[in-house]
């Protein structure tokens, strides 16, 4: 990289790379969790990251760029994790916990990740691109949360990590 604008490029299209792998995982995550629940959060955050996808093609028009085909590696290998507990034979409580689990992985690296991307639109004075980051950036957070409310329940329901943690002791 020569400097700080091919830097933001650069993470451009990691993040790219990531949301397009991550809609094609969504499906099977979705169809391997046994809560009703996940099954549709997973299937809400799909129809998101295809925004999100969107939204970063619109980020690309406004730069002039194109996304290079190129896959995130970091979203490779945690989408991998993922595949080995999609295809485990865990107990079902204990299966939606660890997909909560792989799929908060990947929220936290996309919170990031579209941090770092909107700090760097900032330096380059870039309004208009911060815009449609923090779109996606709230959508992360937000499906994050329901993940957590999933995982840990409220007050009128046993979360998942409750019900694979009774497994145990039944």
């Amino acid at each position: 990289m020569k400097d700080f604008y091919d830097l933001f490029i650069h993470e451009l299209y990691d993040m790219y790379s990531a949301e397009r792998q991550i809609v094609k995982a969504l499906p099977d995550m979705a169809k391997a969790a046994h809560n009703p629940d996940l099954k549709e959060a997973f299937r809400v955050h799909r129809d998101e990251t295809q925004k999100q996808i969107e939204r970063l093609e619109q980020v690309a028009h406004h730069l002039g760029i194109q996304y290079k085909d190129a896959e995130s590696p970091v979203m490779k290998e945690m989408l991998k994790e993922g595949k080995k507990i999609i295809n485990s034979n865990y107990p079902s409580e204990v299966k939606d916990a660890a997909l909560i689990t792989a799929a908060q992985r990947v929220e936290h690296y996309e919170m990031a990740c579209y941090g770092i991307l909107k700090a760097f639109a900032k330096e380059i004075d870039r309004k208009d691109i911060v815009k449609l980051l923090d779109e996606s950036a709230h959508e992360e957070g937000k499906a994050d949360k329901k993940l957590t409310e999933i995982a840990q329940g409220s007050l009128f329901n046993k979360g998942i990590n409750e019900k694979a943690l009774k497994r145990k002791t039944a």
